[in-house]
């Protein structure tokens, strides 16, 4: 049934199944049940069919499945938010699209620029955007301002843009290529986004490891892209900082700088020091940014709308990171390919 100017069930709000119950599924069960108004769990699809019913028990109306299909023709399920693993995201949003149903899709939209054209094409089939896809960064509030400041016009045109991206630790397991396909990939959509240009090639240069970087990581990393618009964009990837979490932009203009991340909610002078407080993991940083992204996304599909970052952007990403990718490895400039933008997409 096609959801195309779905306002919700019976229920007055819009009955969400969420796929994938791990760290940020459970996250999001627990966000649109306590903080998002308008919307209820109706479903939690995940092969750990425990974990699944565990979670789905704590909400009242819920089921639990294991198979994605079966969850997504269950009667009161008017939108999706997929939260499993980005290889496992193309089947969902196929899924998804089945049905004609509206989709948050956490990033990356899918890991492989072959498997986001696939997934691009086939919602140009349907003729109308079903994908929302989940660059939480559109919504913090830092950024907001940042983007308005540089699309008014008042500083002129952005020459350079400064980004690092800095965590307390590498999570278990890490590798270079997630250092660009996970971490990464969060700059090259803000990049593209607050410019309003596309990311045209990639070189990544490695220095000396830092001591706590865990055996075969190459840990920090800085990355440059070019813009098509001729700006140039740094990133500082930097997993093993060991002081915190702390997400920094500085954009260099014709007439002037801004910079956002730096954490000045409150200073502190005291015994001959002075400071503040860097949050521990991303989760407390952006906390604020995923409600609103959720909350966006909500109010945007009882309006019949879809909005925000596009399969569009997932594609781009993807095609991005796999030019990154092979500058990592191959110690090269890569540029970037691109098909041409499509229509559904402005």
């Amino acid at each position: 049934m096609s959801q195309q100017g779905s306002t919700g069930n019976q229920h007055g709000s819009l009955g969400v199944a969420v796929i994938g119950t791990g760290r940020m599924g459970a996250d999001h069960v627990r966000r649109l049940t306590e903080v998002i108004s308008g919307a209820r769990v109706a479903a939690v699809v995940d092969l750990d069919s425990d974990r699944a019913k565990a979670i789905a028990a704590g909400v009242e109306g819920c089921a639990a499945y294991a198979e994605t299909a079966e969850a997504l023709a269950a009667p009161g399920v008017d939108a999706v938010l997929v939260a499993s693993p980005g290889p496992a995201h193309e089947a969902a949003l196929l899924t998804a699209f089945e049905h004609d149903l509206p989709v948050l899709c956490e990033k990356p939209l899918t890991t492989e620029p072959a498997s986001a054209l696939r997934l691009l094409e086939a919602e140009q089939r349907l003729g109308h955007r079903r994908v929302q896809v989940g660059f939480m960064r559109r919504y913090d509030r830092e950024y907001v301002k940042l983007k308005s400041l540089l699309d008014s016009g008042e500083l002129g045109r952005t020459l350079l843009l400064h980004q690092r991206h800095r965590n307390a630790e590498a999570p278990p397991g890490f590798t270079d290529a997630m250092v660009i396909n996970d971490s990464v990939a969060h700059e090259m959509d803000v990049t593209r986004w607050l410019l309003g240009q596309e990311i045209t090639a990639v070189t990544v240069l490695r220095p000396r490891p830092s001591a706590h970087a865990p055996e075969g990581l190459n840990d920090p990393q800085f990355v440059v892209f070019e813009t098509d618009g001729g700006a140039v964009v740094d990133v500082e990837i930097f997993l093993t900082a060991r002081y915190g979490y702390q997400v920094q932009a500085e954009a260099v203009c014709e007439n002037g700088t801004a910079r956002i991340g730096d954490g000045h909610d409150m200073l502190v002078n005291a015994a001959g020091r002075w400071g503040g407080t860097v949050t521990p993991s991303y989760i407390e940083r952006f906390e604020d940014a995923y409600d609103r992204q959720v909350q966006a996304w909500v109010d945007a599909t009882r309006r019949g709308e879809i909005t925000g970052p596009s399969t569009w952007d997932g594609y781009a990403v993807a095609a991005i990171s796999e030019a990154a990718v092979r500058a990592q490895t191959e110690g090269v400039r890569v540029e970037v390919d691109l098909v041409e933008r499509p229509d559904l997409y402005g």
